[in-house]
């Protein structure tokens, strides 16, 4: 087995790979990215000391999307499309945001603030919710494929962190709970850390 897969178990980012390479062989590597031991292996397999990351033999990947790119043309798997990579990017959008804050709450620093940061980031959250919301609404995300398999982890992630009442988004809700069913999904579930 030469791919190895370095993150934590709680990532979004990681856990959309995971969720991806299910039936591929490969080695996960989970590691506390917050403290000691988990920290100082991180900074020698991903120098941006963040996770997902990848070792391939001799080929480091060090971003999720990348990775997938990668892994993608390694497996011959179709290219994603250009609503896809847009897709992609406003999940991403969103997932960022909440991780900012997620951080930043966990500094001390309250993200209830009315500073130009802190409104950006509640904005861009809203108006991506909203935009997934509709778009789930219409049958978008319904092939389990990557750019659903993210906005799963997404959703999932930011629910386990309560940062966001998801009740104003009943598709996304509803999505989440179909995908609830799909292999790997409870193997992967952070709360069963």
């Amino acid at each position: 087995m030469s791919i190895k897969l370095i993150g934590s178990t709680t990532s979004p980012f990681v856990r959309r790979l995971r969720l991806w390479l299910q039936g591929v062989d490969y080695e996960f590597v989970a590691l506390n990215i917050f403290e000691g031991e988990g920290r100082e292996a991180l900074k020698t397999y991903n120098p941006v000391q963040k996770v997902p990351a990848l070792i391939d033999g001799e080929q480091e990947i060090y971003d999720s999307r990348v990775i997938f790119r990668y892994l993608s043309q390694k497996f011959e798997k179709p290219s994603l499309s250009w609503d896809e990579e847009n897709s992609l990017t406003v999940i991403d959008a969103a997932n960022d945001s909440f991780v900012s804050l997620l951080l930043l709450s966990r500094s001390g620093v309250p993200t209830d603030q009315d500073g130009i940061f802190f409104t950006l980031q509640q904005e861009r959250i809203k108006r991506t919710l909203t935009l997934l919301d509709e778009q789930v609404g219409a049958g978008k995300f319904k092939q389990w494929d990557y750019p659903a398999i993210c906005l799963f982890c997404m959703i999932d992630w930011v629910m386990l962190r309560e940062l966001c009442d998801f009740s104003v988004y009943p598709d996304l809700l509803r999505f989440r709970h179909q995908c609830l069913k799909r292999d790997g999904v409870e193997n992967t579930d952070p709360r069963k850390g």
